[in-house]
């Protein structure tokens, strides 16, 4: 069993579990206070649900800390992989519920932006050239995310040229007259930031962000006929 050599979480200085599997990875990071212990990120195409709790264990023990020292889960909650915002979400609830602690669900558009001021255009690739984006201004979204193309962007809000950050950023800026800025940290540390930064408000459950309907086919026989 690991022993925590952390000092003790307290309100001002929690211990934060985050993670992420929205996409074809597994990213992992510890963050006590305002300083990051430990983190990790695997990419892999499937098997994350297998992988995530491995990392998170090897984390927290790289970390130096325990599993009792969480005072805080953190999960990223799409828009991405269907499957892997699945694993996420479900495993930040049942560790919180398990360690009776809080769990906060952090959209990855927002959390892409953590930290770049003004108004900012977070993409995502969402395939088929296609983008999930959001618009935010200095970290408060400006309405829902989207799915969209770069002939269908939403509105420029007025006042100075955006911020553009994520998936084919560089031509997002150049056909809304904004500039193209780099996210330098990991995903996970950007989501235990902007969960360390909500944890006094009012935080729902984490909850699967999903924009673009599921690949799934309509069967082609009609379903049986269950019988009293």
């Amino acid at each position: 069993m690991t022993q925590s050599v952390v000092q003790p979480a307290s309100g001002d200085q929690p211990l934060v579990l985050a993670f992420d599997t929205s996409a074809a990875r597994v990213a992992v990071c510890v963050l006590h206070g305002q300083n990051v212990l430990a983190q990790a990120e695997e990419e892999m195409a499937k098997g994350q649900a297998e992988r995530l709790m491995g990392l998170c264990q090897e984390t927290l023990k790289s970390a130096g800390a325990a599993t009792s020292d969480i005072s805080l889960i953190a999960t990223g909650t799409g828009p991405g992989n269907f499957t892997g915002i699945r694993i996420s979400v479900s495993a930040a609830r049942g560790l919180a519920l398990g360690l009776d602690v809080p769990a906060i669900g952090i959209n990855n558009l927002e959390a892409q932006a953590f930290g770049i001021q003004g108004t900012v255009f977070s993409s995502l690739d969402a395939r088929r050239d296609a983008l999930y984006l959001q618009v935010l201004q200095n970290a408060e979204p400006v309405g829902a995310p989207v799915l969209c193309d770069l002939e269908s962007l939403p509105e420029v809000p007025a006042g100075v040229p955006p911020l553009c950050t994520g998936h084919r950023s560089e031509e997002t800026a150049a056909r809304i007259g904004g500039q193209s800025v780099h996210q330098k940290l990991p995903v996970a540390e950007t989501i235990a930031r902007c969960a360390r930064a909500r944890r006094h408000l009012q935080n729902p459950r984490p909850a699967p962000v999903y924009i673009r309907p599921a690949d799934a086919a309509p069967a082609k026989h009609a379903a049986p006929v269950i019988l009293p």
